[in-house]
This record gives structure tokens, C-alpha cells and sequence, in this order.
């Protein structure tokens, strides 16, 4: 009993000081239902809507209407030293860095394998993705995992967290999270 009420107290000290640094999250735009009604719905959408043709502008707000308030997306992989860095970034964060590139070049990521495991309100879903410029690529440029987490609200799904990594020749994605062969 005194060790839990101890690490609650330990929690709450630590906790309070970094909740009172944190800004209050950005509204966020209305979800379409059929987005945010399951979490085969969510994910596809998430994929949609970063997806299109060179000079194809993104609906930004359908992609922050899939975000929780407090929703981070985390790109990992290796610095120029070989140390494995994360940088965190909020929804609106990820337009700013990402837009130039998505709209400039064209952009598809499309889903090709997936695994996930849920327990009540939440979901976690890895799910392997291939990145092309353009639908008629006829290979991708990029494959890599991204680990996905969802919350359900007892209304509807949201994103908590986007944390991805790139596949690499040192880092080849496992073969169970590949598509079954046959």
C-alpha cells in the first residue's frame, strides 16, 4: 500500500511540472464518421489522405480530424553518426516538414501488410507500408513499419501516435510483417 501511494505521489510530482509546460492542443476539425467509425477506417484514411500526385494538394484538415488533441507522429532511423534518433512532432508539425515534399514530388504510401492487437479502448496496429511517387511506379522508393495507436472515446477512433521506421539493407522488415506468400 505505501509503495503505491508513493509512486502515485512520485507520478504526480513529476507529471504535474510537465502537464503545466505543455500548450493547450490546437481544436481539431470535425471527423467524417465513416473516417473514424473503426480502426480499419481510421488507418485507411490516415493513408489516404497523405497520399497523391506531385502538385495534388493534401486535405490537412481531414488529416487533423483523425488526431487526438494531444497525438504525436514520430519518425525514427539513423543520424549521419549512426545513432538512432526519434524527433517528436505534432499533426500540424508534420504538415509544415512534410507538406513540400508529399505536394513537390507526389507521394503514395499504401498499406501491405497488417497486425494488430486490442485490449477495451485501444488499439495498436503495425502496419507495413511501401512508398511510391507515383501509382505507376513500378517499384517503391521506400518500405518501412509504421506503429500505430488508437483510442476510442465511446464516440469515435482517434490517432494517439504515428512512430515509424524505414526499412534499410542493416534493418530489412521482419517476414512477419510482410504480406503471406501464395
Amino acid at each position: 500500500m505505501r509503495l503505491s501511494i508513493l509512486a502515485t505521489a512520485v507520478f504526480l510530482s513529476v507529471a504535474a511540472p510537465v502537464a503545466a509546460q505543455t500548450p493547450p492542443p490546437l481544436p481539431v476539425p470535425a471527423a467524417a464518421p465513416a473516417d473514424v467509425a473503426t480502426p480499419e477506417a481510421i488507418v485507411a484514411a490516415l493513408y489516404d489522405v497523405i497520399s497523391g500526385d506531385a502538385g495534388v494538394a493534401r486535405d490537412w484538415d481531414r488529416f487533423r480530424a483523425l488526431f487526438h488533441p494531444t497525438a504525436r507522429l514520430m519518425p525514427s532511423g539513423l543520424n549521419a553518426q549512426g545513432v538512432g534518433v526519434v524527433r517528436s512532432v505534432t499533426p500540424d508539425g508534420y504538415i509544415t516538414l512534410a507538406e513540400p515534399v508529399l505536394v513537390g514530388q507526389g507521394f503514395h504510401e499504401r498499406e501491405i501488410a497488417r497486425r494488430s492487437e486490442r485490449f477495451g479502448r485501444i488499439v495498436h496496429v503495425w502496419t507495413t507500408y511501401e512508398s511510391l511517387h507515383s501509382l505507376s511506379d513500378d517499384q517503391p522508393f521506400a518500405r518501412g513499419i509504421n506503429s500505430i495507436q488508437l483510442f476510442h472515446d465511446g464516440s469515435r477512433w482517434w490517432i494517439l501516435s504515428v512512430y515509424w521506421q524505414g526499412e534499410s539493407p542493416a534493418e530489412p522488415i521482419p517476414a512477419d510483417y510482410l504480406p503471406a506468400a501464395g
